[in-house]
């Protein structure tokens, strides 16, 4: 088992977004596709089918309780409804995605950035292990955008730092 989560957007933010077609927290209008890309969708974390599925692009920013300093980007989610993704392990959705972990300090700094390659599972766990990474985000590496957060479960200790 996983010694950490994956938290996808929440649901309440993607129905605020669906209703409202406005970005929450910022009043810009929302952008309906058809998908031009494989996304992935913030909320189920499955990728888009080109061509086939509406798609919403709005402005998040996931630092909203984290940081003294925002950082809100582009983020996508079906238009339909889908299911949050809530599990303890790497998405199925994001394998093969190119992708980069960043690990944040207490402050929202970030203060590492990993190239995911090869098992996402030991690279989250070696990241998160570290006593300067209190989270990390999953981002999109040729975008740069967010994807999702990772925590550490509650029982999963830090490494001892070595002087």
């Amino acid at each position: 088992m996983a010694r950490y989560h994956v938290v996808a957007l929440l649901q309440q933010i993607a129905d605020e977004v669906r209703h409202s077609l406005q970005a929450p927290g910022y009043g810009h209008p929302a952008h309906m596709e058809v998908a031009t890309g494989h996304g992935p969708c913030r909320l189920c974390l499955q990728t888009f089918r080109k061509g086939e599925e509406e798609r919403l692009l709005f402005t998040y920013n996931p630092f909203r309780h984290d940081a003294e300093v925002p950082c809100p980007g582009p983020v996508f989610v079906h238009k339909a409804p889908c299911a949050r993704y809530e599990r303890s392990e790497f998405p199925s959705g994001l394998r093969g995605l190119p992708m980069t972990l960043e690990g944040y300090d207490h402050t929202g700094m970030a203060v590492l950035r990993v190239r995911l390659a090869g098992d996402p599972d030991r690279l989250v766990e070696d990241v998160l292990s570290r006593p300067q990474v209190a989270y990390a985000h999953i981002r999109n590496t040729e975008a740069g955008c967010f994807i999702a957060r990772v925590e550490r479960t509650p029982s999963t200790p830090r490494r001892v730092a070595r002087e």
